[in-house]
C-alpha cells in the first residue's frame, strides 16, 4: 500500500514538475518574441519616441509612399533616371549643400520624393562597397539611403526626402512660416536624434558620425527627427585621397576639442557634438554665431551665462576638470543654484530661448542644462554614453509630459501626447 501511495505521489510530483517546465519554456519563448518585437520597433517601423507624436495619424515618414528600400539594400539608379527626376540637375531643384556634395530634390515615377546628393568623382569600387555597407544600416531615426549611382564623371546618393527640412530652419527663425517648437517638442526631437546616434554606436564595430550638427538633424512631416549623413565621413575617407582633414574647419564649434588635440574621433566626439545641439535647442541660437572670444570655449560661454560670479571662484579651473562636477559638490551647492539661474536667465533673456516661455518647468530645463553640460565636458571620459543620454532625455520628457507649469500665473495644465505637436 505504501509503495503504491509513494508511486502515486512520485508520479504526481513528476507531472507537476513537467508542467512547470513546459510553462517555463512557453514563458521564455514569449519573452524572446517580445524582446525581438521591441528591438525591431526601434530599427523597424514603429515610432522611436513613443511618448510623443505629431498627430495620431503617425504613418510613414517617406513622402509619397513607402520607402524603396529598408534594411535589405539600396537600389542602383542609372544616370538617365536621376537626370530625369531632377530635371537635369537644374538650379530650380537645387535645395542645399552637404559634405558629400550638392543636394537636389527629385520625384520618382511612383511619386516618391527623394533627395539626390551629387559630387564629382571617377568611379571607385570603394564607393560601391561603402554604399553597400550603409544601405544595411537602417533605423527610424536615420535618414534612409534609397539608392546610388556613379558614372564616368560623378557619384550620387539617393536618400528619402524630409519635407520639414533641418532643425536649423525651425530654431534660428530664418523661415517665416516655420513651426514654433515648444520645450516638449524640442525634447522629443532631441530624444529621437539621440536614439539615431545611439544606434550607430551600437553597431559592431561602432559607427562614429564625425560630422554631427544641427544642420544634419532633419524632420519629416510628423516632425520625427532623423540624423542625416550617417557614415558619409567614413565613405569620403575611403574615396578621397586628401582624407577628412581637408573638410575640417578650425571654427567648427560642434567638433570635440579632444579631436583637435589627438586628431582621433570617438563615440564621445559625437556626444560632445550632441551637447552643442542641445545648447542650440535651449537657446534658439546658432552656435557658430554666439559671440564668445577666440580663446574661450563654448562651454565657458555657457557657464558664464549661467552664473557670471563663478568666474572669480576659479571657473576655468573647474571647467578643465569637468564643469558638471559642480552639481554634485556640497561646497558649491549653496552658492550655485541652477534652478535660480535658469529663472534669472529666463527673466533676462540671457540664455533660454524667449519663445520657450510658458512651455517648460524649471526642473525640466534644469535637468536638460545638466545633461547638456555633461555632454559638453572637455574630458571625453567624463561624458555620458549615448544610451545614457537617451535614458536621461526619456525621463526628462516623461516628467514634462506629466505636468507642465505655465510660467507667470502658476497654474498647472496637463498636456496630452496627441496635442503635443499641435502648433498654436
Amino acid at each position: 500500500m505504501s509503495r503504491s501511495y509513494a508511486a502515486v505521489v512520485g508520479g504526481a510530483a513528476g507531472g507537476l514538475a513537467l508542467v512547470a517546465i513546459v510553462i517555463g519554456l512557453v514563458w521564455f519563448c514569449m519573452m524572446q518574441c517580445k524582446n525581438f518585437s521591441n528591438k525591431n520597433s526601434e530599427t523597424g517601423s514603429s515610432d522611436p519616441s513613443a511618448q510623443v507624436e505629431w498627430n495620431r495619424g503617425g504613418g510613414s515618414s517617406s513622402a509619397g509612399g513607402p520607402p524603396l528600400s529598408g534594411p535589405q539594400g539600396a537600389r542602383q539608379f542609372t544616370l538617365e533616371e536621376l537626370e530625369q527626376v531632377t530635371k537635369q540637375f537644374s538650379e530650380s531643384r537645387h535645395i542645399g549643400n552637404g559634405s558629400f556634395g550638392l543636394v537636389y530634390k527629385g520625384f520618382l515615377h511612383d511619386g516618391t520624393v527623394v533627395a539626390v546628393k551629387r559630387r564629382p568623382g571617377a568611379p571607385r569600387q570603394e564607393f560601391v562597397e561603402e554604399v553597400h555597407y550603409l544601405s544595411h544600416i537602417w533605423h527610424r531615426n536615420l535618414v534612409t539611403l534609397l539608392g546610388y549611382c556613379q558614372d564616368g564623371r560623378s557619384q550620387m546618393l539617393v536618400f528619402e526626402y524630409l519635407p520639414n527640412g533641418s532643425m536649423c530652419d525651425h530654431l534660428y527663425d530664418t523661415v517665416q512660416d516655420s513651426t514654433q517648437l515648444e520645450f516638449k517638442q524640442r525634447l522629443s526631437i532631441a530624444l529621437g536624434t539621440a536614439k539615431g546616434l545611439c544606434y550607430l554606436h551600437s553597431l559592431t564595430p561602432p559607427l562614429v558620425h564625425k560630422n554631427f550638427k544641427t544642420a544634419n538633424v532633419l524632420v519629416d512631416e510628423n516632425f520625427i527627427a532623423k540624423v542625416a549623413e550617417a557614415g558619409i565621413s567614413k565613405l569620403l575617407e575611403r574615396i578621397e585621397d586628401a582624407g577628412p582633414s581637408s573638410r575640417e574647419t578650425a571654427g567648427d564649434v560642434f567638433r570635440d576639442p579632444e579631436v583637435g588635440k589627438s586628431g582621433t574621433f570617438s563615440q564621445m566626439s559625437d556626444v560632445y557634438s550632441f551637447g552643442v545641439f542641445l545648447l542650440e535647442l535651449i537657446t534658439g541660437q546658432e552656435a557658430l554665431k554666439i559671440n564668445f572670444g577666440s580663446d574661450e570655449s563654448l562651454i565657458h560661454w555657457f557657464g558664464l551665462r549661467l552664473h557670471s560670479e563663478v568666474l572669480v571662484q576659479g571657473f576655468f579651473e573647474f571647467v578643465q576638470f569637468c564643469f558638471v562636477r559642480m552639481f554634485s559638490s556640497k561646497h558649491l551647492r549653496g552658492c550655485f543654484s541652477l534652478q535660480a539661474e535658469v529663472e534669472r536667465c529666463l527673466a533676462s533673456n540671457d540664455l533660454v530661448d524667449c519663445r520657450l516661455v510658458g512651455s517648460f518647468t524649471s526642473e525640466g530645463m534644469q535637468d536638460l542644462i545638466k545633461l547638456t553640460l555633461q555632454c559638453m565636458s572637455l574630458l571625453g571620459k567624463e561624458r555620458p554614453k549615448m544610451d545614457m543620454v537617451v535614458l536621461e532625455l526619456d525621463q526628462i520628457l516623461e516628467k514634462e509630459m506629466t505636468l507642465t507649469t505655465v510660467m507667470g500665473d502658476g497654474t498647472a495644465t496637463v498636456t496630452l501626447g496627441s496635442q503635443l505637436f499641435t502648433s498654436g
